[in-house]
């Protein structure tokens, strides 16, 4: 028999807001569009009816974690928003002892925009293999079957690495050429967590805020290597873009090469280190004499 996920999410919710386990919960409710789904924070056990949880449930929540660290706090996890909370509490951003984290054995989400649901998984969720969350508390949800893909996720940007240098130089001035440095891909991100950016810092200036199209390039630039073996995928970034630019490929290029040199995919096991953050002297990338 099919459970329903909204309705173990709200009794566990229920439970462990009126048991004092926490003071917070952080999860899904219906927007005000009344098809699609927002952030809800919820603190009162009274108001545990208006959480949900469906294929409308996009957003990533470990987000909004950093933004209550410290609290004692519950957060409804789809798998891929697990492996954020993972490298969040590897980088000691949250405290695993004070989250409680109601994970969700997701079917994968669709195609959303304010007052319309698709019927086409993201495509986050067609490459997914990966549907039980990696750290939790209580699973809210049937197990999901894992099937062979079929076709190799990192297609897109094989595509892409086909093209010459030139086209490729092309393919991204044209892309950045309308970004407008909104930042709503920084922001949407959980990995992004700095409290000041490096690319709007004025003392020492290291990137120009002008919205030329080298200073658009070299923000895009920096934020992927600084989430070069941390970024799990959720494709938040490219999702809350408002001009469409394509900025998983990047993302996806840096996993890419982070699993095939290192064997490692970022937020897997919270005892892991990411390469990319640790040196051993015996490492042998192939790099040099």
């Amino acid at each position: 028999m099919t459970v329903n996920i909204t309705e173990q999410i709200q009794e566990k919710a229920r439970e462990i807001l009126s048991s004092g386990q926490v003071e917070l919960i952080i999860g899904y409710q219906r927007a005000s569009d009344g098809v699609t789904a927002r952030p809800a924070f919820i603190r009162k056990a009274e108001n545990v009816a208006k959480l949900i949880f469906d294929q409308t449930c996009t957003h990533n929540l470990a987000k909004y974690a950093i933004e209550h660290r410290g609290k004692s706090m519950a957060i409804v996890a789809k798998a891929c928003d697990t492996f954020g909370i993972n490298v969040l509490i590897q980088e000691n951003q949250i405290i695993r002892e004070k989250t409680y984290v109601i994970g969700v054995n997701c079917p994968g989400v669709v195609e959303v925009s304010f007052g319309q649901v698709g019927d086409k998984l993201q495509y986050r969720c067609q490459i997914c293999q990966e549907h039980a969350p990696a750290v939790y508390d209580y699973v809210a949800g049937d197990p999901v079957e894992e099937k062979p893909l079929g076709f190799d996720p990192y297609i897109k940007v094989k595509v892409l690495e086909a093209l010459s240098q030139e086209e490729r130089i092309a393919f991204w001035e044209k892309h950045f050429e309308r970004c407008i440095r909104c930042y709503a891909c920084r922001n949407a991100c959980p990995q992004c967590y700095c409290t000041e950016c490096v690319v709007e810092q004025i003392d020492p200036d290291w990137v120009g805020i002008p919205i030329q199209v080298p200073e658009k390039q070299i923000f895009h630039v920096i934020r992927a290597f600084h989430l070069a073996g941390r970024c799990i995928g959720c494709n938040e970034c490219e999702r809350s873009c408002p001009v469409g630019i394509p900025l998983s490929l990047m993302n996806m290029k840096f996993s890419q090469d982070v699993e095939d040199q290192f064997g490692y995919k970022p937020g897997r096991d919270p005892e892991v280190c990411a390469p990319l953050a640790t040196y051993q002297p015996d490492e042998n990338l192939g790099i040099g004499g």
